[in-house]
């Protein structure tokens, strides 16, 4: 059969990939073409654009290139036409695929949607978009299932993706030493993002709480494709360490860590690591949300936990002083480490349903065989 896949960030380019690779068995047929990114790549897709063109983050970038999101839209339709596949695959990047779904939709091409858009913080009437324009949902936070049967559309709760990552994940036993951190040290994790904004905004404040806190060992997770320049603030303190393609060794080893609201929280959370998110938008991106957002937390695992579990600092919560009382606590106070990690425990028990990738591949090729 053939597949046409459309992801535009890293993280749909990385579980896209996965899809694709538990696909392969269960057809022996596939051929698979979109856009993703060199994951996607590497497991068989003929790449016609990289998410690296696509990936805009906050209302200005979304206005400022609006130009380019058009054309990317209106080459995608004229591509997918072109191909002529079994089915549209969307990953996640709701802006950009709610209006791929429409298109196919009109075209008579069967739609599956593979990691929902968050209709459910915000939005929640494009839940009956979804339904109208796509053939089959695959959720992977399990309180989507119960979201979108409120609008009588029956999804598919596979697992989720980032558990699959780390139960996968196999650790460097050298990482401390080949990194060179101080033994007497306790080790902090700081995950600034993944996107030229959040790096711009959130460094900075990182770079101020790390001059507060000289007796902790930070370490940056940090990424090789970004502007180096953006890291500045924080190689200004010599007892800053960076590393690159290594998050997972980082948050294995970390004894707690400052993250950047996204799917980074769910993974620290799932490598047990006591941590606080913060989050800082511009203010008329954070005065939007504010008046749409459903939901009463911004980290996945509050979410999924339906309470506070993490601290959440935002905008102007998020200041060097709070997120520094916050860091202390989580290394110091025992009890509240452990009802942290007690929580994580939980969270990792539902979301514990076999591989998200594997499920959704099974299904999709059953729902393409009838």
């Amino acid at each position: 059969m053939r597949y046409y896949l459309v992801a535009g960030e890293r993280s749909g380019d990385l579980h896209g990939g996965n899809l694709l690779k538990a696909i392969k068995p269960l057809d022996a047929a596939a051929h698979f073409r979109g856009f993703g990114g060199d994951y996607m790549k590497a497991e068989g897709l003929d790449l016609v654009v990289h998410y690296n063109q696509m990936a805009f983050m906050g209302l200005a970038a979304l206005i400022t290139n609006a130009k380019t999101i058009y054309d990317r839209i209106k080459f995608c339709k004229a591509d997918i036409e072109t191909y002529k596949p079994d089915v549209v695959v969307l990953i996640d990047y709701g802006g950009f695929n709610r209006r791929i779904a429409k298109f196919c939709k009109a075209k008579g091409i069967k739609v599956f949607y593979y990691i929902s858009p968050k209709v459910w913080a915000w939005y929640t009437s494009r839940a009956w978009e979804l339904k109208r324009n796509v053939d089959k949902m695959f959720v992977i936070l399990p309180f989507e299932k119960k979201f979108f049967k409120q609008f009588d559309f029956d999804v598919d709760y596979v697992g989720n993706p980032v558990l699959d990552s780390v139960k996968s994940f196999v650790a460097n036993r050298d990482f401390q030493k080949e990194n060179d951190f101080a033994p007497e040290k306790k080790i902090v994790a700081l995950l600034p993002g993944s996107r030229k904004m959040e790096l711009k905004r959130m460094i900075p404040v990182m770079a101020e709480v790390v001059r507060m806190s000289p007796q902790f060992q930070f370490v940056v997770a940090a990424i090789e494709t970004m502007p180096q320049e953006l890291y500045d603030p924080l190689k200004t303190n010599s007892f800053v360490k960076f590393v690159y393609n290594a998050t997972y060794d980082l948050l294995k080893n970390a004894d707690a860590a400052i993250v950047t609201s996204g799917t980074a929280t769910l993974e620290t959370g799932l490598f047990k690591i006591p941590q606080v998110v913060i989050y800082k938008g511009g203010r008329l991106e954070i005065a939007i949300i504010r008046m749409l957002v459903k939901v009463p937390f911004i980290s996945l695992i509050n979410l999924i936990a339906d309470k506070q579990v993490i601290k959440e600092l935002i905008q102007k919560e998020a200041t060097p002083k709070a997120i520094d009382v916050e860091l202390k606590k989580l290394l110091s106070d025992v009890y509240y480490r452990k009802a942290m990690i007690d929580e994580y425990n939980a969270i990792y028990k539902t979301l514990d349903i076999g591989s998200a990738s594997e499920n959704a591949a099974r299904l999709m090729v059953g729902y393409l065989r009838g």
